[in-house]
């Protein structure tokens, strides 16, 4: 699969972002499927203009927090990939959207475009707390919910703050938060995508 990707001119992000850490979520058993369905890809792949953006982001984190690093959980997915992703969601069709991309009309990460991630604490040797795990389906994950789930004391003061580190390195250097998801951040709109980019297969 890594050939795959790099024949189709995407970039390895490690290579080009220093200190970067990398986890793919979905080549663990770590993620709201429960299974590896990335198998041997263990780097994540970006294209080239968003690889700029998100070194960019990492180098304005690490000039405020020497410490921290930007943690990646997700690049570019595969449309085979996504088709297994919602063949296999546990959902009423007509909800798998709210989940998943149809892999018939495709995502921004099948485009190589949307990346999920996090802060790693070098120094604490562990992530940030952000209030929820990665792929948690709730409204604790929602930025858009954040009041709320503070009133209610689902998140705390903390964790948004941590969140909102986040969404600022990424936001100045050309990303876009989504209502539903911490750590997912868009570097083009579906439209720009589909316009400079073909659908990563």
């Amino acid at each position: 699969m890594e050939q795959v990707l790099i024949d189709q001119g995407l970039v390895n992000v490690e290579e080009k972002i220093q200190g970067i850490k990398v986890e793919l979520k979905y080549s663990t058993t770590d993620n709201f499927f429960k299974q590896d369905v990335y198998g041997d890809l263990t780097k994540a792949y970006l294209q080239p203009e968003v690889v700029e953006l998100l070194k960019k982001a990492q180098k304005m984190l690490q000039t405020e927090f020497p410490d921290y690093t930007l943690l990646v959980y997700d690049g570019v997915r595969p449309s085979s990939v996504q088709q297994i992703l919602w063949d296999n969601l546990d959902k009423p069709d007509k909800l798998k959207p709210l989940y998943v991309a149809d892999p018939k009309k495709g995502s921004l990460h099948n485009f190589g475009v949307a990346v999920d991630l996090t802060i790693f604490d070098t120094k604490a040797d562990s992530t940030l707390d952000m209030g929820t795990g990665y792929d948690y389906f709730g409204y604790p994950a929602y930025p858009d919910r954040e009041k709320q789930m503070l009133a209610e004391g689902q998140i705390t003061k903390g964790q948004v703050a941590n969140r909102e580190i986040l969404r600022k390195v990424m936001t100045a250097n050309g990303f876009s938060g989504i209502g539903s998801e911490w750590w997912h951040f868009n570097a083009f709109s579906r439209k720009e995508a589909g316009e400079k980019f073909q659908i990563i297969k």
